[in-house]
């Protein structure tokens, strides 16, 4: 065979192998791209599965609901954790309404109730306690309220089941100058009480606007007082606020599923 055959021959060899080489190399990186194809795919449709709008399940239902009354004592104004005016029940089941003094700054556990209770709500990991004073329609009574706040609702029940059943002992009243509160101190207290919802322990006293001491009134008469009554709704009133299950939304994303 000739130099110019021999030549020829080895070019049309090195093309096919070039050829070849290109076809393999166009197979590989298409075979590549299907699959990084897919798996942006298979993401993407994984990502859209977990980001579009669903039904809750009964779990999240209930952690919703813990979780919108759990941050309402911070969440909330002060004003809406102590109303301005609260409706309670008079004589004669006459509709009257109690009306708030103050509201005192926030203070830790310790300080705003006596000294058996502020063992319980340390040892069971109390956060913070708010504390308003209001006064009856008539500016008779005087009754402080006290929101002690918990981590959760498991750890304020441990810490109420361990209260003491002393109704001389609880959240210390709080008097504000130069109102019908000013003479209501911790000698004045007639009785203490107090109220669960959620995470909370609302405390409550009540006392007389005039000062008279719990020894200086006969048992009897405390018995038949509108004083307790009138407390123990004010105390309520805020008790079943700050825990009334919210509104649950149908879905993730609303109530559009």
């Amino acid at each position: 065979m000739r130099p110019a055959e021999l030549r020829a021959a080895a070019d049309r060899a090195e093309l096919a192998r070039g050829i070849r080489y290109r076809s393999f190399f166009l197979l590989l990186v298409g075979t590549v791209l299907a699959v990084a194809a897919t798996n942006v795919l298979i993401g993407t449709v994984g990502l859209l599965r977990e980001t579009r709008s669903r039904p809750l399940t009964v779990a999240e239902r209930v952690d919703y609901a813990q979780q919108d009354i759990a941050r309402r004592w911070h969440a909330w104004p002060a004003a809406v954790v102590f109303p301005e005016e609260l409706e309670y029940t008079g004589l004669g089941r006459i509709q009257q309404y109690a009306r708030r003094v103050g509201i005192a700054p926030e203070a830790g556990c310790g300080a705003g109730v006596d000294s058996p209770v502020a063992g319980v709500l340390a040892e069971h990991r109390c956060r913070t306690l708010l504390r308003a004073t209001y006064v009856d329609q008539t500016s008779t009574f005087v009754i402080t309220v006290g929101v002690a706040v918990f981590p959760d609702e498991e750890e304020r029940l441990r810490a109420t089941a361990k209260l003491p059943v002393d109704d001389r002992v609880g959240v210390r009243p709080v008097a504000f100058p130069g109102t019908a509160t000013e003479l209501f101190g911790a000698a004045q207290r007639q009785r203490n009480g107090w109220v669960g919802a959620g995470p909370y322990v609302v405390f409550s006293t009540a006392g007389y606007a005039d000062g008279r001491t719990r020894e200086a009134v006969a048992s009897q008469e405390i018995l038949h007082s509108e004083l307790w009554p009138t407390a123990q709704s004010v105390a309520g009133r805020i008790a079943r606020s700050l825990g009334e299950p919210p509104t649950v939304p149908r879905c993730t994303q609303g109530n559009v599923c």
